[in-house]
């Protein structure tokens, strides 16, 4: 048996702020959508690589989502750092930053965690 990475799941409770942020914090563009009665599953892609974000929307979700500890988080590698860094500053959603290993995380709005990786790091 062969498996492939396809697709990392996380829940947005409003849609179109989740898939802005994505695309503005990280590139994402959405490239795929499927809409059922119930909730909506949106697809980002970074034109590089197969794997995707897959951003669940339940309709008539108003609470936000327990995250627990936030000890789940989903990795970055950019090629320009520094440049991502102000990115990241302007936007004001660095909630966490290591300068001894040099990477940081970012929250998007709902609070779920992303590192960003200087390529070549690991």
């Amino acid at each position: 048996m062969n498996f492939k990475f396809l697709h990392s799941n996380i829940y947005a409770l409003d849609l179109e702020k989740s898939i802005d942020f994505y695309n503005k914090a990280l590139g994402l563009k959405e490239v795929d959508r499927l809409d059922t009665p119930e909730f909506t599953l949106v697809y980002m892609g970074d034109d590089e690589t197969t794997h995707q974000l897959e951003l669940s929307w339940i309709k008539g979700q108003k609470e936000a989502y327990n995250l627990g500890d936030n000890t789940f988080h989903i990795a970055f590698e950019v090629d320009d750092y520094e440049k991502a860094h102000e990115l990241h500053e302007k936007m004001g959603c660095i909630c966490y930053e290591n300068k001894e290993m040099g990477i940081y995380f970012i929250n998007d709005p709902d609070g779920n965690w992303m590192e960003i990786i200087p390529r070549g790091r690991f």
